[in-house]
Parts: structure tokens; C-alpha cells; sequence
């Protein structure tokens, strides 16, 4: 796996593409890197918490 061990810090801001930061978070875990996520609350409009918890298996940290 080309990202085993390496820890990924995944900021998610307020736009259209955030939808595809839980893609993101899949691939990156799939490639073996432990991937946690920061969401801004214009981010949460187009992608639950609990969506990219579910992925990354750790909470979202959502208060800055």
C-alpha cells in the first residue's frame, strides 16, 4: 500500500465539491493512510458529519 502509515488531515470547505471529499477519504484509506477530517459549517450544506465519520472511522471535527 503506497500510503501505509502516513496520516492525512482532510479539510473540507463550503462548495459544490465537497461531495467528493468523502471519495477522497475512501481512496486515500483504501491506499492505507489513516485519514482524519476538519469540515467548516458551510461544508456541512453538501456533506453530513456522519458521512465522513462512517469513511474515516473517527469523529469530524466540525468547531475550529
Amino acid at each position: 500500500m503506497p500510503l501505509s502509515g502516513r496520516r492525512i488531515l482532510l479539510g473540507v470547505s463550503g462548495g459544490i465539491a465537497a461531495y467528493k471529499s468523502a471519495y477522497l477519504a475512501r481512496r486515500l484509506i483504501e491506499a492505507g493512510a489513516d485519514v482524519r477530517a476538519v469540515m467548516t459549517e458551510a461544508a456541512s450544506d453538501f456533506l453530513g458529519t456522519a458521512t465522513l465519520a462512517g469513511i474515516t472511522g473517527h469523529p469530524v471535527t466540525t468547531d475550529f
